[in-house]
């Protein structure tokens, strides 16, 4: 890693940090009506988190914060190619996310590189559980979803087993993406946050469900996630600034 992907891993914390205490909001995105960008700086789930990050590092690095480019830069990385064309253009499941933002040179999956395990699982939880996402009951919503989780059931993932993390967390940098995968049928990823070194203990900046409020958590992050038995590994991607997308 070079000095310049080190200290952009800083900065994402260093904007991270800003939010420490904010309030977990869930499913702050799922909503009836048209589709359209969302920004809430007081509140996040798991992943607005991590895209609220993203987004205000992104401006950061480049000196020039303003509310118009921080839209941009969220819309960028939020939606499918960085354009909004109805709910399904929203990268809803993490893998998808991670793929598309990977193309868009936002971050790169680490995960194979760090000894991760081929993994393949049947996508389908937002269909089978319908209910749950008001922009589902449209019909022409629900197909294409369907259509998007059959392509997704059909590629692969890398995954680091939750046994191999603790001998790897050296490995991981300060401000790296890490998401947690789950054993929960037709779900690929359960949560996620931002690698966060204390000393020489890796934890984990995020949104937490339980703690209610953007946390450090207490324990490491191998012990992290070893206590969550839904768990089942972590993937990690690394976020790139404009000026390191090679390295």
């Amino acid at each position: 890693m070079s000095d310049a992907a080190g200290s952009y891993g800083e900065t994402v914390i260093s904007v991270g940090l800003l939010f420490l205490g904010s309030a977990y909001r869930p499913a702050l995105l799922e909503k009836s009506g048209r589709e359209s960008l969302t920004v809430d700086l007081s509140s996040f789930d798991c992943m607005t988190y991590v895209e609220t990050v993203l987004a205000l590092a992104a401006c950061a690095h480049t000196g020039k914060i303003n509310r118009s480019l921080f839209r941009k830069k969220l819309k960028y990385i939020r939606y499918r190619g960085g354009k909004i064309d109805g709910y399904a253009s929203r990268l809803h499941y993490f893998t998808d996310w991670l793929c598309d933002n990977g193309r868009k040179q936002v971050l790169r999956d680490d995960t194979r590189r760090l000894g991760g395990k081929t993994y393949r699982k049947k996508i389908n939880f937002m269909t089978a559980h319908r209910d749950l996402y008001p922009a589902l009951k449209k019909e022409s919503e629900f197909q294409k979803l369907l259509i998007l989780e059959k392509g997704l059931t059909r590629k692969s993932f890398h995954v680091i087993p939750r046994e191999d993390l603790a001998c790897l967390v050296d490995q991981i940098r300060q401000g790296d993406v890490i998401a947690f995968t789950t054993n929960q049928a037709g779900l690929d990823v359960a949560h996620a946050g931002f690698a966060f070194r204390q000393g020489r203990r890796l934890c984990l900046l995020h949104a937490s469900s339980k703690k209610g409020a953007v946390v450090i958590s207490r324990q490491p992050l191998s012990a992290y996630l070893k206590a969550h038995k839904k768990f089942t590994g972590v993937i990690v991607a690394r976020p790139l600034s404009e000026r390191s997308e090679s390295v």
